[in-house]
């Protein structure tokens, strides 16, 4: 039988952690004598006291090493457990949520999704609204140290090829992981400073560039405004879509390049295979916006870079209502969407080195079909790939297919139309934010949806964060037979 107490253990820290994480917000009302404060008092109070009884009560039972099964529960509970803490402050708010739609908004920080319930966020507390800033944040770091410490161990949707390629080396001790988390930690305090450095020079104000530094690094998307970045600047844009871009890149990287190791970063296959999509599709769109203006302006290929780079990397800004913008543009970002960032940085959704791992079996494939008694292996940065990540891979791509077509219809039996079911099933699952349409598209957002729908999408808010696998695995017999 599984022993839950180190599962407990770790859950109920991060818990705590979160609760710590509470005072912030609260010590900002305190100092802005709104009058909120006690909201973030009492949450952070009743999060601390819960998260410490369990840690407590399962500190006798933590090894030094953790089992892969222990892992799976760990992995999934934390980003199951913390979204509910994360919702306290949401429902003690004179905002007025329903569970659900505080859930919703924490499950969404938290998983760096971007979508939202709120309107009229410029005239919110600010603690609300730096709330949500610190739990994207959160959720961004969090999610870089599950990927490259446990989903590689765990091999998920193809990622032990990072592990097996030399990218990432650990056992699953606890010191190893801890190891790699403060350096990854490091180096995203050290971006989100840079990016706080650049709002502020671009004419950003104070708390405006901690929050959106904040949920930049982490491409979560939430803003302090309904219209996102429609209301900022030229170049804060152009300091948006740099540090959307670093924040999409391999962190494990990073650390290589503080190590003077340019190369590993230049020659990556994952890093030239994002930045030749980005700069591809925003050319295609600027040149398709160009043509219909019939003139060639900075402000269409900026709009059109932004937004292109925001959907990619899954932050979820918008600078412009691209909606309006056509057929093409508009059938593009969707797809974009699909794309995603690298593994180990805080973008989401298929991620691009699973793009070219297929098409790498694809081209195998083919060849062989040619020349039938040719040998040929697929190949990734160099090395041949093993079979057990190819399976990994195709997995991925069918479960993602199968998940974004069942969510899609849930969302269509619960009520809504079919662009936003379709559009809506994406956005979460692929943890990219705002949708399609009038009602979830970049000017609108998911207050009006059933009930059902938002719970709907909270889940697969979840599994897309965690790459699917990782969260079906646990309700399987023969996870629990093992």
């Amino acid at each position: 039988m599984t022993d839950m107490r180190p599962v407990g253990y770790i859950i109920s820290f991060m818990v705590m952690f979160l609760g710590i994480a509470m005072l912030i917000p609260m010590v900002l009302e305190i100092a802005s004598q709104t009058g909120h404060w006690p909201v973030f008092g009492k949450s952070a109070m009743l999060t601390i006291l819960i998260g410490g009884l369990v840690a407590v009560a399962s500190k006798n039972g933590v090894p030094d090493a953790l089992n892969i099964k222990q892992t799976f529960l760990i992995t999934t509970g934390i980003w199951f457990v913390l979204p509910l803490f994360g919702a306290i402050p949401f429902l003690f708010s004179e905002l007025e949520l329903s569970v659900v739609d505080a859930v919703f908004e924490a499950m969404s920080g938290l998983t760096t999704t971007g979508s939202t319930v709120l309107s009229g966020l410029q005239d919110m507390p600010r603690g609300i609204l730096l709330w949500r800033g610190l739990l994207q944040w959160i959720g961004g770091i969090g999610i870089i140290i599950v990927a490259m410490v446990f989903l590689t161990e765990l091999r998920v949707g193809g990622m032990q090829i990072f592990r097996s390629n030399g990218l990432v080396s650990f056992d699953m001790t606890l010191p190893a992981a801890t190891r790699i988390s403060t350096q990854i930690s490091v180096i995203y305090v050290i971006l989100t400073i840079l990016c706080l450095i650049g709002y502020m020079v671009t004419g950003m104000g104070g708390f405006d560039a901690v929050v959106h530094s904040m949920t930049t690094v982490a491409t979560g998307g939430f803003g302090n405004y309904d219209n996102s970045f429609a209301g900022f600047n030229h170049s804060t844009e152009y300091v948006a879509v740099l540090f959307m871009l670093l924040a999409a890149l391999p962190f494990i990287l990073f650390i290589h390049l503080a190590d003077n190791n340019v190369m590993h970063l230049l020659n990556n296959p994952q890093v030239r295979g994002l930045l030749a999509t980005a700069a591809t599709l925003a050319a295609a769109i600027s040149f398709w916006r160009f043509a219909q203006a019939d003139e060639i302006s900075e402000a269409a290929f900026r709009k059109a870079l932004f937004n292109t780079v925001s959907i990619l990397t899954g932050t979820g800004y918008a600078s412009d209502d691209y909606m309006q913008w056509g057929s093409f543009p508009v059938t593009a970002l969707f797809f974009v969407g699909l794309i995603g960032g690298c593994a180990g940085s805080t973008s989401c959704s298929i991620k691009i080195f699973r793009y070219q791992l297929l098409f790498a079996s694809i081209r195998v494939q083919l060849r062989k079909i040619s020349n039938p008694n040719g040998v040929s292996v697929p190949r990734y940065n160099g090395q041949s790939v093993e079979d057990d990540v190819l399976y990994s891979v195709i997995s991925f791509f069918v479960f993602f297919i199968v998940t974004l077509g069942v969510t899609s219809v849930l969302l269509g039996l619960a009520g809504e139309d079919f662009i936003t079911s379709v559009s809506g099933a994406s956005a979460a699952l692929a943890n990219i934010g705002p949708g399609l349409g009038d009602v979830i598209g970049p000017t609108g957002n998911f207050s009006s949806i059933d009930d059902m729908s938002k719970w709907v999408l909270t889940a697969a808010m979840l599994i897309g964060r965690l790459e699917l696998l990782a969260v079906y695995a646990i309700f399987t017999i023969a996870f629990w037979r093992a």
